[in-house]
């Protein structure tokens, strides 16, 4: 028995797929074909959320910003107690460890180095011999002009006796006074030979004096630049060693023009100002000692002022020509109001704080800074001793955020300012007030669990502010507006008012 079909309806069969999927499916097609573009649309909002919920199945949402904050209540952060201190004001400069002397040991004689008396880095005393000259040249000469010496010293004492001889037959009209004038003069001759003489002497002891190297200073010897065996020369450039005095030891550094009238006003004043030097890394303090003197000039090119400070160094720890980090100590302030600096938060309005009271939470509180020291800075105004701020976690906190201190060891006090605060608190009561009385219907329907004025209570109106009422909606905008939002801290966070 045959069945005759149309071909259309053959090929249609054997593309649909059996049972109730493949008639859906191919419900699905022929919609589709009848609505062409409608179903591009249908089909990409399909695409959209199907992807929208992969997402969602892969990355869960994260507990950041203020969704995360209400979820993990209130903000860990850590403390410090405002104290009255002392401040430093100090002057940082870049310096260079300068010897007071250093003296390149030259010969002063020519001849044959035939000895040297020190090691290398041997730490000689002044007048201690370095190095020695043949002498017996020197000692020649020496003994020549000693020679020379006595020879003319007897041919003076000669003539002395003849002149005296001689004014005695003077005195008998024995002779011509024309004989007595001549032996004068030679008695005078002779004594100008005499000495010349001894000037020769003392030049030929001189130097064979030269022949002993001796230091010119107290200090450390260097590495020797000429051997045994070389002829030195008077007029040579190159020494025989390099000798640097090491105690005391100086450091030249500069600071700015600007600072130059604070340093001379305590200088003038008869102050001795402390001086500290640390190595490369400002980490490790090398040694102190302190200031000595001023220059007198501004440098023009720079517009710095040169400075000398002087160090005892008995430990030998500063090396000639080394860089270091100077701190000069100008002056110290009595009794300021101190601060750690990381408590400082710096925003669109200025620098400020945020001041922790005793219910756990905080002000924000602009205030002045003045001079920093380390890990201390001065507080001109803004708040006073005895307040405690917050010092870690402020990037995450806003004007009256809660706060929670793990590890609290010490009794919050009441912050200065406290009318201010009242003030501030007690509007956020009245707000919360009105808060509670337009959403009671709300609380009682979306959180049947919370009490009104609860943190509870906030964080679930929040999570439904989508399903407020109207009269709870205004309420709530106007307690985010101006209730415990106020301005935000330094990193944008913050939670629900």
């Amino acid at each position: 028995m045959n069945i005759d079909r149309p071909a259309g309806d053959f090929h249609r069969a054997e593309r649909t797929p059996p049972g109730p999927v493949g008639r859906a499916w191919s419900g699905v097609k022929s919609w589709s074909s009848r609505n062409p573009r409608l179903s591009r649309v249908v089909w990409f909002a399909l695409a959209l959320a199907l992807l929208a919920l992969l997402i969602w199945a892969i990355f869960p949402a994260k507990q950041t910003g203020r969704r995360g904050q209400i979820s993990q209540g209130a903000q860990p952060v850590g403390v410090a107690r405002v104290i009255s201190g002392d401040i430093n004001v100090t002057v940082n400069a870049l310096g260079s460890v300068t010897p007071l002397a250093t003296a390149t040991v030259r010969p002063q004689v020519t001849g044959m180095l035939t000895k040297l008396n020190f090691t290398e880095g041997q730490m000689v005393k002044k007048g201690d011999t370095l190095a020695q000259i043949d002498p017996r040249p020197y000692q020649a000469v020496l003994d020549q002009a000693r020679g020379q010496l006595a020879r003319d010293s007897a041919t003076l004492a000669n003539a002395k006796v003849d002149l005296v001889r001689y004014q005695q037959l003077l005195a008998q009209n024995a002779i011509a006074q024309q004989q007595v004038a001549t032996q004068s003069a030679l008695v005078k001759s002779t004594e100008g030979v005499l000495v010349a003489d001894q000037a020769n002497v003392e030049s030929a002891s001189i130097n064979l004096g030269y022949t002993n190297i001796v230091s010119p200073v107290e200090g450390r010897t260097g590495i020797h630049l000429l051997d045994i065996g070389n002829i030195v020369t008077a007029s040579q450039s190159s020494g025989i060693v390099v000798v640097t005095q090491l105690q005391p030891m100086s450091v030249l550094f500069t600071i700015p023009e600007d600072r130059i009238g604070q340093v001379m006003a305590r200088v003038n004043g008869g102050a001795t100002l402390p001086v500290d030097v640390y190595d490369r890394s400002q980490t490790n303090k090398i040694t102190s000692g302190a200031l000595s003197a001023v220059d007198t000039v501004v440098d023009p090119t720079t517009g710095s002022v040169k400075l000398r400070a002087l160090f005892g160094n008995e430990d030998n720890k500063l090396f000639p020509a080394q860089f270091v980090n100077v701190k000069l100590l100008v002056d110290t302030l009595h009794n300021q109001t101190v601060v750690p600096v990381v408590a400082i938060q710096h925003g669109a309005d200025g620098t400020f704080v945020f001041v922790v009271t005793p219910e756990k939470t905080v002000n924000q509180r602009e205030v002045k800074t003045g001079v920093q020291d380390g890990n201390n800075i001065q507080i001109l105004s803004g708040i006073k001793p005895g307040d405690t701020v917050v010092v870690d976690g402020a990037d995450r906190l806003r004007d009256g955020a809660d706060v929670d201190i793990p590890n609290q060891t010490v009794k919050i006090a009441v912050p200065s300012g406290a009318n201010s605060d009242a003030a501030n608190a007690a509007r956020r009561a009245e707000m919360t007030a009105a808060l509670n009385k337009a959403c009671s219907e709300d609380v009682k329907k979306l959180c049947p669990t919370a009490q009104l004025g609860s943190r509870e209570m906030r964080m679930c109106l929040f999570q439904n502010r989508d399903s407020l009422g109207a009269d709870c909606s205004k309420a709530w905008s106007q307690m985010r507006r101006g209730g415990s939002g106020g301005r935000r801290g330094g990193g944008g966070g913050g939670r629900a008012p």
